[in-house]
């Protein structure tokens, strides 16, 4: 019998992938983009009362309503995202001059609120150079996606003509057919081009020396091309900035995220506005970066130099999330010569010359648009005369040494003494300062007292506004995780240990150390070090490793190095965190003197001292994470190492570059198909009778991967059971009682929905109890490898066998007070089982957690971390609970905490948390309850007309907001103006005795209203999506006029 193929003809509802089966569509939603969901709040879920060393308030939790897909623990659309939080409460300034003012082709600014013009686009059925959709697509997963092998190629299509009649071909005839179509794609083609420089010095006779006489070739592409294509992407026409920006939070405090939030952008822009022919323009810097790249040692030492261009209008998460926001432009020359040239200075001096000749050369285009505004066509569709400039150049330390044409172990950025770094403020470095230089002093005072290198200055000078003194980004890769941790810290440790101890304890101590982070708990996202030291790229795994084995003051500065690496990695960054960030260097500084033993010489080193320069980096270009070497590094996969890979390794750099222009069509093809709304449709039709079968409990991929970045802006924070249920176990309580063998579950499964329906008493739980493997949680952490708005996702993992190994049960934090923030706030557990309750025909999402108390009031001193002890019931039992899935914010990391004893050699990361007394809690991370999640504003309205009036002129609402009720009260309605989306509302009346208050998203003129008594569940809430009301009189109505400000409603509670 034939098989029927299953074509994607279901969509999901908020992005533009398609799937064939119901479960994967389910599965989809659930891992990647989750619908902002606005639950009502039930009753809290107290927490037990010893496991803190005070009594404390119970946290907040939601109870899970079904969506309109029938998900269990999914939620309703229209709450505001963390991302729309954040907008809401930012306040930001533009640039009143390079405002971005959209114009017409010819540069003539259009009236405000004026379209923009169509796009020239073909008709919508037309998928030239393609035959049809199938052959793009088809092109797109042999070339881009599987990148098969021109062989693979022609077999297949040889395959697929055999199962074709004579009058109908494949695709492709085969795989050059293949090729000269993508070569014929219109959009994205910016052609390389080359080059030649060489030696212009004067040779003596009979010089034979072999650089002198060679040609050095440089590829490149029109970068005017390249900027204007990223400009035009219409996938980011919501993420950009036309003009540069100043963000102040709520309190008016400055905050600093995308590039364009920096001073230097304002700066540039004032200087581009002294002349008055640019005002409205848009001023676009050019974000650069460069750094050698090797593709294979073994067949000889492939080395590249490619050059990567972006532009500082996107936003960061953009150029972060490999979204071709970063296209490579070049590929530099790297002159090679033998043994006995290739240490001269006159080398050395040509291979500088080369370099920075080659830049100039490459971006010679863009210097018309650096001296007068040209008109550019951007993603949303609009014209805008633009000011380019040369921005940031993303580079590691040699790189920079080789930017700024100075020596090596200088600052590039200031001329503080090379072995005097960190004893007092530098000078800022400046062409001008290096120019005057020249003029007064020779080649060996310049190199020894300024780290000067005479005869070259960096191809920024011959820019019109440039300095690349002040361009050199910092760079968190280079600079702070593999400088400064990796091979600074890591290696003075271990060599303190093996100066202060004898050559065998040195080894056993070391060989602790591995151990200790071998035996890290599994932590999502987190490798697994098997070696130890060896991998350590992850520093949360390494401060609780070497506690106990190496002195106090290393400890600390450890410990303040990593606050420092915690506050600088965050996507949003303001003045108050910059004060944390110099009192965490200035703390690194004082304690690092531990380490003179190891370092006799001092610790005067670039890497190191370049932290005394980041809080000024960060105000000038925004967030450190939108300009770190790891956007580079990681485009040298795409952009070198894969071409290379599939070349046939002979002059392979000639099939790297059509490699990579063709990658470039087939991206930019998709984007504008997209665009057009060309690939909104199934590729194909499901034929009649060929419905696939829906399996919600089918195991996917999805199921093994820990999360990630959250790029989507509408997600909101939430925690989530995982798609699939746990087959072959009992369904009823008892059994599962049995089952896991843990007695007291029907007890505590009663006391969690007593506490959920308020009850006196412990209900009978004779429902549906499922067990799931994992949640997923999404949440807002800032300092942690994230997405747009600093959104994270993850899955918390509770299941007997891991990757067929032993169990794995990851710790979590448990909201204990929303209203204070950091750690204090929360609570931590360990999930025993997720489950989901049926009671009453209603589900409730739970986890049985086993419970951990503080040590201590304070962190430990030297480690900064949190001490937490497993909590132990009278019969020496884990203190166990039933909690309130909503109640769990995210993944606790928790290390064992060994002080100066030795861990078993047996000691295994599976068994970690069931081996210590006590733990760290890995504080390094972002761990908040709410203070710092970004919350909607409210109005609190109140019966006082005087409170009222107060609050009126406190928070300035305007006079023109009013309310009226209109009877009869059987069918109430509310008008308010100027308000958001509309909402269904229900009034429930309430006894005289209720009081309470919330807070909501606020809502649409004319919210129909609807009366509603109150019920044993709903304690008469009043569902209102939009404001704060609190009224504290008698019972019945209630009615206030102040500054123009009317209402009047019945007495009820609403939220």
């Amino acid at each position: 019998m034939p098989r029927t193929a299953q074509p994607r003809d279901i969509p999901c509802r908020y992005c533009k992938a398609m799937f064939s089966k119901m479960y994967a569509l389910n599965n989809h939603m659930r891992v990647h983009r989750r619908p902002k969901k606005n639950p009502p709040p039930p009753p809290p879920s107290p927490q037990p009362g010893h496991h803190l060393r005070e009594e404390t308030p119970p946290p907040l939790h939601f109870v899970q309503v079904p969506d309109n897909d029938g998900d269990a623990t999914g939620g309703a659309d229209g709450a505001l995202d963390e991302g729309d939080l954040l907008r809401r409460q930012e306040t930001i300034k533009r640039h009143p001059l390079l405002n971005g003012l959209p114009c017409d082709a010819n540069g003539k600014f259009l009236p405000a609120g004026s379209p923009p013009p169509p796009w020239d686009h073909p008709p919508p059925d037309d998928f030239s150079p393609f035959q049809d959709r199938s052959s793009f697509e088809l092109a797109d997963l042999l070339f881009r996606r599987a990148q098969t092998s021109a062989t693979t190629n022609n077999d297949l299509m040889h395959i697929w003509a055999s199962r074709l009649g004579e009058d109908s071909d494949p695709p492709f005839r085969d795989t050059n057919d293949m090729y000269s179509t993508i070569d014929g794609i219109r959009v994205g083609d910016a052609p390389w081009q080359s080059f030649t420089i060489s030696y212009d010095g004067d040779i003596p006779l009979g010089d034979k020396t072999p650089w002198k006489h060679k040609e050095y070739e440089v590829y490149f592409r029109d970068p005017r091309i390249v900027l204007e294509q990223q400009l035009a992407n219409p996938d980011f026409a919501t993420e950009m900035d036309f003009s540069p920006k100043q963000v102040f939070d709520e309190c008016g405090t400055r905050r600093y995220c995308d590039f364009m939030s920096g001073e230097w952008a304002w700066r540039q822009a004032n200087e581009i506005a002294k002349d008055p022919s640019t005002h409205g323009a848009t001023f676009c810097p050019v974000i650069l970066g460069s750094d050698k790249t090797t593709v294979s040692v073994a067949t000889g030492q492939n080395d590249y130099y490619p050059l990567y261009m972006s532009n500082g209008l996107v936003h960061n998460n953009v150029r972060r999330a490999h979204r071709n926001a970063m296209s490579v432009i070049a590929f530099l020359a790297i002159p090679k010569t033998d043994k006995e040239h290739e240490d001269t200075d006159e080398f050395r001096t040509f291979r500088r010359h080369l370099f920075h000749r080659s830049l100039r050369q490459i971006l010679e285009s863009l210097r018309p648009g650096m001296e007068a505004p040209v008109v550019v066509r951007y993603a949303d569709g609009h014209y805008r005369r633009t000011v380019f400039g040369l921005g940031p150049y993303i580079a590691d330390y040699p790189e920079q040494v080789l930017l700024a044409c100075i020596v090596q172990n200088w600052c590039p950025r200031c001329d503080a003494p090379w072995n005097q770094l960190d004893d007092g403020d530098g000078g800022r470095r400046a062409h001008e300062l290096t120019e005057a230089l020249f003029r007064g002093l020779g080649s060996k005072v310049l190199w020894d007292d300024y780290g000067i290198v005479d005869g070259i200055l960096p191809f920024t000078h011959y820019f019109p506004r440039a300095d690349i003194h002040e361009l050199l980004s910092p760079d968190l890769l280079h600079q702070i995780i593999k400088g400064t941790f990796k091979d600074h810290l890591v290696t003075w440790v271990t060599e303190y240990i093996e100066a202060t101890n004898q050559s065998q304890d040195a080894k056993r101590i070391l060989a602790d150390i591995d151990r200790r982070i071998a035996a890290a708990p599994s932590f999502p996202g987190l490798r697994w070090f098997p070696e130890g030291r060896g991998n350590v790229l992850r520093q949360q795994v390494y401060l609780p490793a070497i506690a106990g084995h190496v002195p106090p003051a290393i400890v600390k500065a450890v410990s303040s190095f990593l606050e420092f690496c915690y506050l600088v990695r965050r996507s949003v960054i303001d003045q108050d965190d910059l004060i944390s960030i110099d009192a965490a260097v200035k703390k690194f500084h004082e304690y690092r003197i531990a380490f003179e033993l190891v370092r006799p010489d001092g610790f005067s080193l670039p890497r190191q001292h370049s932290l005394v320069h980041y809080t000024h980096m960060i105000r000038e270009f925004g967030a450190p994470n939108g300009l770190c070497s790891s956007i580079t590094e990681s485009k040298h996969i795409k952009a070198v190492k894969e071409p290379w890979r599939r070349s046939n390794h002979y002059n392979a750099l000639g099939q790297m570059l059509v490699t990579n222009q063709r990658l470039d069509k087939l991206a930019a093809a998709r984007v504008d198909f997209e665009a057009r709304g060309m690939l909104a449709k199934p590729l194909f039709e499901r034929a009649p009778g060929c419905a696939g079968s829906v399996h919600p409990l089918a195991r996917t991929a999805d199921e093994d991967d820990d999360g990630g970045e959250v790029d989507d802006p509408d997600v909101d924070s939430e925690v989530i059971l995982s798609q699939r249920y746990v087959t072959g176990v009992p369904s009823k309580v008892n059994l599962l009682a049995q089952y896991y063998n843990i007695p007291l579950l029907p007890e505590l499964l009663a006391s969690f929905i007593s506490r959920q329906l308020d009850l006196d008493h412990l209900p009978r739980v004779t429902g549906t109890v499922r067990v799931f493997p994992s949640a997923i949680a999404t949440y807002y952490a800032p300092s942690d490898r994230s997405g747009v708005r600093g959104m994270f996702r993850e899955r918390i993992r509770a299941v007997s066998s891991w990757r067929g190994g032993p169990g794995r049960y990851d710790t979590v934090f448990i909201v204990r007070d929303p209203s204070v923030d950091g750690f204090e706030g929360l609570l931590v557990g360990r999930v025993r089982l997720f489950m989901s309750v049926e009671h009453e025909k209603e589900k409730y999402p739970c986890a049985l957690v086993s419970w951990y108390s503080t040590v201590g009031d304070t962190p430990c001193p030297e480690t900064g971390m949190w001490v937490v002890e497993p909590d132990f019931d009278d019969d020496g039992q884990p203190l166990l609970e039933v909690v309130h899935l909503e109640t769990i914010l995210r993944s606790a990391h928790l290390m064992g905490k060994a002080g100066d004893k030795f861990i078993p050699r047996h000691l295994q990361f599976h068994n970690s948390l069931d081996a210590f007394k006590e733990y760290y809690h890995h504080t390094y991370h972002h761990v908040s309850t709410g203070k710092n999640k970004y919350q909607p504003p409210s109005y609190m309205l109140i019966t006082s007309p005087a409170a009222v009036q107060s609050y009126h002129h406190q928070n300035d609402i305007s006079s023109h907001h009013h309310m009226t009720r209109q009877p009869p009260l059987h069918m109430p309605s509310f008008q308010l103006p100027q308000l958001s989306p509309s909402a269904n509302i229900t009034i429930t009346t309430m006894p005289a005795a209720a009081t309470a208050a919330a807070t909501l998203p606020n809502i649409d003129p004319l919210c129909h209203v609807t009366q509603q008594q109150p019920s044993s569940t709903n304690k008469g809430w009043m569902v209102l999506e939009g404001l704060v009301w609190r009224d504290e009189g008698e019972a019945g109505w209630s009615s206030w006029e102040a500054s123009g400000y009317r209402l009047s409603y019945p007495w009820a509670w609403v939220w």
